[in-house]
């Protein structure tokens, strides 16, 4: 039922591994938390949680490492280095992981994105920026803005890989897809929660038309795995 995979990315000059759990289902990325890697949702128990799901054959789940999330935590390089690194990280999804997704499967189809924290801001990234694979994001907890972990510089690197700044300028048929998904914000309102995240993205995605909602989950649900181990099957029981 689990499997895992590591190969060299030419793109991050770098090594990134993949983990999958299941047998067939709804394919679904769960991008790890900044400084985690592929097994990191395991170790947490979203697994466990999710593992109705995964013995049905609703979903088979997929996670990589978070490797441009490692390099921000531990301030890896220059901040320019950094942001670098995150939009080759997406570049590395598209172009390596997804392909590794789909040929497990046998076949090309529609991914949902999810993650908590820096999770659901990759998992938000990744769908706007390539929503002819991807179909959905739900993101947990999310830090959507995170131009503040790099000592307030800013580069295009920066600037392609964030929704929030991309997004408010875009047209075309990469906006017209988009406009065809789905994107839930959750989050509590618990400890080391900050809902006005959720809000003020959900505001930017409204502006240029893109279906979301954001979903309040209450003070008792803090910034932590237990709430995002209650939150992944509910919207995967929605989405999948």
């Amino acid at each position: 039922m689990k499997a895992t995979e590591r190969w060299y990315s030419a793109r991050m000059q770098q090594h990134i591994g993949l983990a999958r759990w299941g047998h067939y289902g709804t394919p679904v990325v769960v991008f790890p938390t900044a400084g985690g890697d592929a097994e990191e949702i395991e170790r947490n128990h979203l697994i466990e949680a999710c593992g109705e799901l995964i013995d049905s054959g609703r979903v088979k789940l997929f996670s990589c490492d978070s490797v441009a999330g490692r390099a921000m935590v531990s301030e890896d390089g220059s901040p320019a280095y950094r942001m670098w690194l995150l939009n080759q990280f997406h570049d590395a999804v598209r172009h390596e992981v997804v392909p590794a997704i789909h040929a497990d499967l046998g076949a090309a189809q529609p991914i949902v994105a999810t993650g908590a924290s820096i999770g659901a801001f990759n998992a938000l990234a990744v769908l706007c920026r390539y929503p002819d694979v991807f179909r959905a994001a739900v993101g947990m907890s999310g830090s959507y803005w995170i131009d503040r972990f790099y000592h307030g510089e800013f580069t295009d690197d920066l600037y392609v890989s964030s929704p929030v700044h991309f997004l408010p300028g875009l047209e075309g048929p990469q906006l017209d897809l988009l406009r065809q998904r789905t994107v839930v914000l959750a989050s509590g309102q618990g400890a080391w929660e900050n809902l006005d995240e959720s809000w003020k993205t959900a505001d930017v995605l409204g502006r240029k038309g893109i279906p979301n909602r954001v979903d309040v989950w209450g003070p008792e649900w803090e910034h932590d795995w237990p709430t995002w181990a209650h939150m992944l099957p509910t919207y995967l029981h929605e989405f999948c």
